[in-house]
């Protein structure tokens, strides 16, 4: 008896020791616990996605890969798949199991060491959220206070939702829902029972039982859980045998983008950096963009196929790389180390016939490539000049050769090489500045820079518009006569001595503005810029957007040597076509937070017509909280922008963009522009639905080749796009304005024809700069405005 009250009183004793230790360890720590409270507003990091205006995923950019699930939407199976490998008694428990903790502790007493830590779900809630993952006493305490506090404080459903969102799983995949597309490109809803148990195998060791690395352990891990679910009774025999059954069907499933617009999405990145920082990467913000998938697919197609054409008609520079003799893996080692660019994907020869070669791309598979495809190969010189047609295939590639190769509609393979010459495109909705496609270059893979808004180049003709617009809101008419003549400038901000001359060095005499324009004559531009006067054109000009910086002070403006990019060329034209607004350039349509509640919706400037429209929508969809429309500033007369458009036509219709003709439209206007040795390729167009520029070049400066213009490069690009763009849609011409006349003109004099004159011609004028006929000419009336006489008594003007 007296040993049985000492060992009573020695449990006791114990007892209360241990209570006391507790509560003392309670008392020192429990002000240094974090708020329980706090969880229920807890913000998991989640990624910045970035979509297309019709919803595609262009872009994610974060850590960590997460979708919080709701506890509701988590499969009954998941949780007993989870319960069965974390916490059994999870549903009895107040935080802390002690037969856990007990086990846990004489593991330590038996090897000195911390095998496991016995914790609960709720205790490694409390860790994940609020402590680290040192492995000491003191931390446990914390721990196992925390999660009797959490018990408290939440339900169990609270609690499961938090930890199964929390957890890490392996492949950046954080939470349940992220794992489950990871692993099977599914959320877990879709899985089945086996792949259920795999995920909830990954918190105890998201290495080690990593189905991906290693496919064994996981399997194991996953067999001895689902051996648990059927003896706990979750799951019965028929369904325990089929998912012991099922093989470890894993693989990595990369969270594809669903449209191809990564220059796009940097931008918006960089926009949404800009805006919250470093939370941008983690506070779960979607970020719908301007952009429809369609019309960025149409831009990418034109742009890597207008560049493959022009490359292609400069020869073939040979393979990327030889690899001759060597065995099957080594070459499958190499070609695992390229990524596709553009869409032109890595192989290597492994066979030359008559017929064509036969390649083996990064899937191991050895698929032929016909003859047809590889006769464009003639050998590259230089950029003039090219070799000898190749006769048959051997005279292309030889066996071990690395090339490139293009898929096709039918899967076919088509023999192609990476273009060395790069473009951009850019093209926006001109009444409110709304990017509706963008290009950077031929691939993001290949270089990051986006050319589009970064590649100051010089315009060349493309910028004369702006030249002949500053005249006709000068009083010069789309038929004033100018004389395109030999000229020289002395002239120091130039050269000693400047004679600048016509792209095929020969001379009209007096010619139409209008004329002038389609036919690209640069003296009559040059003209018009030294009698307008270089200040007051540059204050003018500054007005579309650019920056004064990148506007030469000089006469040499008038050809386009001002540095711009694709961007600041796209907002200036939309001017023409908004019918005189200035619009700016946007990209972010809207900002939602995780929630899905709005945060940011664009109100850009725009055009009286397109505001209008909006407030029609909004007022059918009865949408509230609606910004009052901002109405542009108008900075030239809409019947220049409506003149300039018409000239800016007969560019297409006669002059440089006449192979724009094969569209079949007539809403089209448009402007071809070459630099000095064809450095720079470029074409600018628009309806009244989009402004689309086009630019092509090296990123080194250097010739296109000699036949190589505006309208052989950059026009095609835009062209394609175009035609994609417009395809079912009505023409649309911008409405003519009041205050406008439309005369007959007679071709010699630019004034109004006499009844009777020979190829007279119509034209349009503002009322007040009509010009006179010619009996009021005769009379001594003159013309209003200031056109430069057609000087025909001496061959050259020094100025």
């Amino acid at each position: 008896m007296r040993l049985l009250r000492f060992f009573c009183w020695s449990c006791v004793a114990a007892f209360c020791g241990l209570l006391l230790s507790f509560s003392g360890a309670f008392l020192y720590l429990s002000p240094s616990l974090p708020s329980v409270e706090s969880l229920r507003s807890i913000q998991l990091q989640i990624p910045l996605r970035v979509y297309s205006s019709d919803a595609k995923l262009i872009a994610e950019f974060g850590e960590m890969r997460r979708s919080p699930i709701a506890f509701a939407d988590i499969p009954e199976d998941f949780i007993s798949a989870l319960l069965a490998a974390e916490d059994d008694n999870f549903a009895n428990h107040y935080g802390v199991d002690l037969t856990s903790l007990m086990r846990a502790a004489t593991q330590i007493l038996k090897s000195g060491q911390i095998q496991s830590g016995g914790s609960t779900i709720t205790m490694q809630v409390a860790k994940n959220f609020f402590l680290t993952s040192e492995r000491s006493f003191s931390r446990k305490i914390n721990e196992i206070l925390l999660a009797l506090q959490i018990e408290r404080e939440l339900s169990k459903n609270e609690i499961l939702e938090l930890y199964v969102n929390k957890i890490y799983l392996g492949n950046r995949a954080y939470g349940i829902e992220a794992a489950s597309h990871v692993y099977y490109g599914k959320p877990i809803r879709e899985i089945s029972l086996a792949q259920m148990a795999m995920i909830a195998g990954l918190p105890k060791a998201p290495s080690r039982f990593n189905p991906l690395v290693n496919p064994s352990r996981s399997m194991e891990r996953r067999d001895w859980i689902l051996g648990r679910m059927y003896s706990l009774g979750r799951i019965d025999q028929q369904r325990y045998e089929e998912a012991l059954a099922e093989p470890i069907n894993a693989s990595y499933h990369v969270p594809r983008p669903e449209l191809d617009a990564p220059y796009v999405a940097e931008m918006a990145r960089a926009e949404m950096v800009g805006r919250y920082g470093s939370d941008a990467y983690t506070e779960g913000f979607n970020v719908t963009t301007t952009v429809p998938s369609d019309l960025q697919q149409a831009a990418n197609h034109a742009v890597r196929e207008g560049l493959i054409d022009y490359d292609q008609r400069h020869g073939y520079r040979g393979p990327e790389n030889r690899l001759p003799g060597m065995p099957r893996e080594s070459w499958l080692t190499a070609l695992n180390k390229l990524s596709a660019l553009g869409g032109l994907e890595p192989a290597i020869v492994t066979a030359v016939e008559n017929s064509g070669i036969l390649v083996l791309t990064r899937s191991g598979e050895e698929t032929a490539v016909a003859w047809d495809s590889m006769k464009w190969a003639r050998p590259f010189l230089h950029t003039n000049s090219i070799g000898p047609r190749p006769q048959r295939p051997e005279d292309v590639v030889q066996v071990g050769d690395l090339i490139r190769v293009q898929r096709q509609a039918d899967n076919s393979l088509r023999f192609v090489q990476l273009p060395a010459v790069q473009s951009a495109l850019v093209s926006l909705d001109p009444h409110d500045g709304a990017i509706r496609a963008l290009v950077g270059g031929f691939s993001f893979e290949q270089s990051n820079y986006n050319r589009a808004a970064q590649a100051k180049r010089q315009p060349g003709s493309s910028f004369k518009p702006f030249v002949y617009s500053a005249a006709l809101d000068k009083g010069y008419t789309a038929a004033t006569l100018v004389n395109d003549a030999p000229i020289v400038f002395a002239d120091d901000a130039l050269a000693q001595v400047w004679r600048p001359k016509n792209d095929n060095n020969t001379f009209l005499g007096p010619i139409r503005l209008r004329e002038a324009l389609y036919r690209s004559r640069n003296l009559v531009s040059i003209r018009l810029l030294q009698d307008l006067g270089i200040d007051s054109t540059l204050r003018y000009i500054e007005r579309f957007g650019f920056e004064k910086k990148d506007l030469p002070p000089n006469l040499s403006l008038a050809l386009g040597t001002a540095s711009l990019t694709p961007m600041e060329i796209a907002e200036g034209w939309s001017v023409f076509a908004s019918g005189g607004y200035k619009t700016e350039p946007y990209l972010i349509e809207r900002i939602e937070d995780r929630a899905g509640q709005l945060l940011f919706v664009a109100n850009p400037a725009q055009t009286p017509d397109s505001a209008d429209k909006d407030a029609q929508q909004a007022d059918g969809l009865q949408v509230t909280n609606q910004a009052e429309p901002i109405i542009a500033e108008r900075i030239i007369d809409e019947r220049t922008a409506y003149i300039m458009t018409s000239m800016l036509q007969d560019v297409i219709k006669r002059g440089t963009g006449r192979r724009a003709l094969a569209l079949g439209r007539n809403d089209l206007a448009g402007k071809t522009g070459t630099t000095n040795e064809s450095k720079d390729s470029w074409f600018s167009g628009y309806n009244a639905d989009y402004i689309t520029t086009v630019w092509a070049g090296f990123d080194q400066p250097e010739s296109l080749g000699r036949n190589e213009y505006g309208g052989t490069v950059a026009l095609p690009i835009w062209m394609n796009y175009m035609a994609a763009a417009l395809k079912d849609r009505p023409s649309h011409l911008p409405v003519e304005p009041e205050g406008m006349l439309t005369l007959r003109i007679d071709p010699h004099s630019g004034r109004i024809a006499s009844p009777g004159t020979q190829d007279a011609y119509y034209e349009l004028f503002k009322s007040e700069d009509s010009p006179p006929s010619m009996g009021e000419f005769e009379m001594g009336l003159g013309i209003p405005g200031s056109p430069l006489p057609a000087d025909e008594a001496a061959p050259f003007d020094l100025f």
